[in-house]
């Protein structure tokens, strides 16, 4: 029997009644857990405090707090520098005697006043980060007297001070105004440390700058304690005037043996540490391949070629922090991030090495080789010495599709600033006619030369083996071996030339890569600035004449347009309205265009046609009689027969003078 619904009800109440009573309980029983721990909490932290235990300062107002952080940053600084209140005045100083725009005079009481606070302190000071750029600052304006003072201060430390990362900056300065004997004393106390401080990160910078001050007997001084531990310990051997390396072994009467291992163990660890950024380096290391055995040399090239084509990220500190000297250490730094192969051809020591590499390098090597010079071409193409390396790569390299992309391209850009460009036009006129004496000095073409002579006499060995009865003809010129992937020995090239012929090297750069065309071009387009130019005449003579060999055979109307357009250029009248020189005038064009009528009987013919036919009575006197005369002196009959008749008239008339050394006929 079912229960009735007010009985459901009642038993529902009593239910709910139940639950609410538990869920009470058990709530109050957490309020009382948690005023238990409160108050047992709270009696513990008042019995600490009580004790001491726990004492903590009241929070300080939100103004004060930092001025005390100030207050207690100073008191920091001055219990870990000794010298802290003296480099902040010394600071203070700074700031007003590095200005550009204070006066003479006052710019040196504030030094003197400096140089006195430092009095007996100047050591201290010297490895300071801040105080060093002030006592730097100093040496650069103050007198000799006290510059002396200063020297005498540091010289006992001068070597400790070399390894300092900050005193570095201060012992370059102190030898960029240092007298004659001081710098000489300096250089004969690295006597025995040279070596050493070559190795240090910090110390290699001062013997490099060193090296850069010093005269011929102190470089050859400082390089000699990487030749050999006898020259190393002994100072008195060191004074020979013998330069070379291979005349200092003779002299002194070293073994060849010794002296080679001991350089390896100077040059092995600056290879480890990439430490070869540096002239001694440089010069140590081409001298060392004129010594070393096949083994050592390759080894060596084997370890250059990766350090060649990486980029550095060291960047050297901050020496001032004005606006000029900031504008300089910015430009510094940019140098130091390019590949080591762009920094190493601005000196010819360094030059040398990177075309030994070139040369006695595998194909895959120089493949690698080319691509670090990527985005380089102009700025090397421009230089002194990066010229030369590539007129070197593009004649060795057989990979004409690579020297094309990486090259050519970038060069063709360039076009009419690098045929005007003393060291740019070498480029295209060893294309035009390789190693001509005419455009490349005596020690250039030494440099272009050069080679290992181990490896070189291993080829010569193994070319005499392979054909004996050709032997003497290959005195002169070696060409390499193999230039796939297949190296010889331990990986390195040790031939100094490619297998592919010279003139078709050639042909596929400067032909086929479509460089004479442009070049064609930028001549006709410009021929009036490359005439008056002292370096870009010479590139239009040898594109006039068609290059050595004929290599611009294939462009006979564009020859003929060239001639055309200095022939036209020749033929304007003669006026003294003109702010440019006439090119029959102008010391350099007239002598282009006469060395032209010598040498290329139809430029003469077009000249004589265009520009002087009826003509010459205008151009009888000063450097255009020269054009005059070269008709004449011409070797090919059919060139004087134009301009005989004519000239002859003058010369009898006494309007043109024939040179004395040359004698002509008069017609009968």
């Amino acid at each position: 029997m079912s229960p009735k619904p007010s009985e459901r009800v009642e038993v529902r109440r009593k239910k709910y009644k139940v639950s609410v009573d538990a869920e009470e309980g058990r709530r109050r029983r957490e309020d009382n857990m948690v005023e238990t721990s409160k108050s047992r909490r709270e009696e513990s932290l008042k019995k600490k405090r009580q004790e001491g235990k726990q004492a903590q300062p009241l929070p300080q107002p939100t103004h004060s707090s930092p001025v005390k952080k100030k207050d207690m940053t100073e008191a920091r600084k001055k219990k870990r520098k000794p010298n802290y209140n003296l480099e902040k005045e010394l600071a203070s100083l700074w700031e007003k005697m590095r200005r550009y725009d204070i006066g003479k005079e006052e710019r040196s009481k504030l030094v003197s006043e400096a140089l006195k606070k430092m009095n007996g302190k100047i050591l201290e000071i010297a490895g300071s980060h801040v105080a060093a750029r002030v006592l730097q600052t100093c040496i650069k304006y103050c007198t000799q007297a006290e510059r002396e003072i200063v020297f005498e201060a540091l010289r006992p430390h001068l070597l400790a001070l070399s390894r300092k990362k900050y005193a570095v900056h201060l012992v370059k300065k102190l030898l960029d105004h240092a007298s004659k004997k001081q710098l000489e004393w300096f250089i004969s106390s690295l006597h025995g440390h040279v070596t050493s401080l070559l190795r240090h990160t910090v110390g290699s910078i001062v013997i490099d700058y060193v090296f850069h001050l010093a005269n011929g007997s102190q470089k050859q001084s400082l390089l000699m304690e990487m030749y050999s531990t006898e020259l190393q310990l002994f100072k008195d051997l060191t004074l020979t005037n013998s330069g070379r390396l291979v005349d200092v072994i003779s002299k002194l009467g070293l073994q060849k043996s010794s002296v080679l291992l001991h350089m390896s163990s100077v040059i092995q660890p600056l290879l480890e540490k990439g430490i070869i950024n540096l002239s001694i380096v440089h010069k140590a290391l081409v001298e060392f391949f004129t010594i070393a055995d096949k083994s050592s040399a390759a080894d060596v090239i084997q370890q250059l070629i990766p350090l060649l084509v990486q980029e550095s990220a060291s960047a050297e500190e901050n020496l001032d922090l004005s606006a000029p000297e900031m504008k300089k250490t910015k430009i510094k730094n940019k140098i130091l991030k390019e590949p080591l192969l762009i920094r190493m051809v601005r000196t010819r020591d360094g030059m040398k090495i990177c075309i030994l590499c070139v040369k006695h390098s595998s194909a895959k090597e120089r493949k690698k080789i080319i691509k670090g010079m990527k985005g380089h071409i102009r700025q090397l193409s421009l230089d002194q010495f990066g010229s030369l390396l590539l007129v070197c790569t593009l004649s060795v390299v057989d990979d004409t599709k690579l020297l094309t992309k990486v090259v050519i391209r970038e060069l063709q850009t360039m076009l009419k600033e690098l045929v005007m460009d003393k060291n740019g036009r070498r480029i295209v006129l060893e294309l035009l006619h390789p190693q001509c004496s005419r455009y490349f000095a005596p020690e250039d073409l030494a440099c272009l030369n050069l080679s290992v002579p181990s490896l070189l006499a291993q080829v010569e060995e193994t070319k005499d083996l392979e054909n004996p009865d050709q032997a003497e003809q290959n005195n002169v010129e070696v060409s390499q071996t193999d230039n796939n992937d297949n190296e010889i020995g331990s990986n390195v090239q040790l031939a100094t030339g490619g297998k592919k012929d010279s003139f078709r090297r050639r042909h596929e750069l400067l032909v086929e890569s479509g460089l004479a065309e442009a070049l064609f071009e930028t001549c006709i387009n410009n021929i009036g600035a490359l005439l008056r130019s002292n370096f870009g005449k010479e590139v239009v003579y040898e594109v006039a004449l068609g290059g050595s060999d004929g290599i611009l055979q294939s462009f006979a109307d564009k020859m003929n347009a060239l001639h055309e357009a200095i022939a036209s250029l020749a033929a304007l009248p003669k006026t003294n309205e003109s702010e440019e020189e006439h090119v029959l005038e102008n010391f350099h064009s007239s002598r282009l265009i006469r060395k032209l009528v010598l040498d290329c009987p139809s430029f003469a013919a077009t000249m004589w046609k265009t520009a002087l036919k009826g003509k010459c009575d205008i151009w009888a006197q000063g450097h255009s009689c020269k054009v005059l005369l070269a008709f004449l002196e011409s070797s090919v009959s059919e060139v004087k027969d134009l301009a005989k008749h004519e000239l002859q008239l003058l010369m009898d008339r006494g309007v043109l003078k024939a040179p004395e050394s040359k004698f002509i006929e008069k017609e009968g």
